[in-house]
């Protein structure tokens, strides 16, 4: 379970817009939003550092964090609601932070991980395992949403489908998604045959032929022309008399 609680200070934005985000950015911050509920957005940003210590605990990207604004001392119980990250790099350039109740149920996206992989009968057998979907949206109090869910594979043969709902169930946790949604399959590989290359009865000789005509001219072609003054006459390149 995410079950954690960690603090996270921040401090309001004074001035907004592109600029001001590359000049944060650059400073070492990440600009942000936190969402209060019934209240009016804040505007925010926080170190990075700070928010990488956090999100790299127990709870993942489910912990609970306290937000503090810099110089308060009220906390407000939040959730990473969304972040945004540079494609090329892979850095967080955007939080978004949603306060929540901790008394009253959230909806969040949770990880699925195949177990038991290697000892499944259908790949041992030479089947492919491919995990079809890797995200499933559950339903449970902040504290309690699963940092990730795990689903047992060890016993897919060839063949074998997987789905929502025969991922084991979880205490105070509820999966929104349709229990048809296919989670792992195992299928027979895939054979990519290359085609024949026909070769014509000849070519390789013809090939050679061609790599060896500069030195000379193969048997049975003909004689090249002698050259002028030759007549025609003698070995290429000497004259008569």
């Amino acid at each position: 379970m995410a079950g954690e609680r960690i603090k996270l200070e921040v401090k309001e934005r004074e001035r907004l817009g592109s600029r001001e985000s590359r000049r944060l950015r650059r400073s070492g911050f990440i600009p942000g939003v936190l969402y209060g509920r019934g209240k009016q957005p804040h505007a925010i940003a926080v170190l990075e550092r700070e928010l990488r210590r956090v999100l790299t605990g127990a709870g993942g990207l489910h912990t609970i964090l306290d937000v503090t604004l810099e110089g308060q001392d009220t906390s407000y119980p939040s959730i990473l609601k969304d972040y945004q990250q540079d494609p090329m790099r892979g850095k967080l350039v955007h939080i978004d932070l949603q306060e929540v109740r901790l008394d009253q149920p959230i909806q969040a996206t949770v990880v699925v991980e195949l177990k038991g992989g290697d000892d499944a009968p259908g790949v041992k057998e030479g089947g492919v395992l491919s995990q079809v979907a890797r995200e499933v949206t559950v339903e449970a109090l902040p504290m309690e949403v699963p940092e990730h869910l795990e689903l047992d594979v060890s016993g897919m043969a060839i063949g074998d489908t997987l789905r929502l709902a025969d991922l084991s169930a979880r205490d105070g946790v509820k999966f929104i998604d349709d229990p048809e949604t296919v989670l792992a399959t195992v299928t027979l590989p895939t054979r990519v045959e290359e085609p024949e290359v026909e070769v014509e009865e000849g070519e390789e000789v013809e090939a050679a032929e061609g790599e060896e005509a500069p030195e000379g001219a193969a048997e049975g072609e003909a004689a090249p022309e002698a050259p002028a003054g030759t007549g025609g006459q003698g070995e290429p390149g000497t004259t008569e008399g």
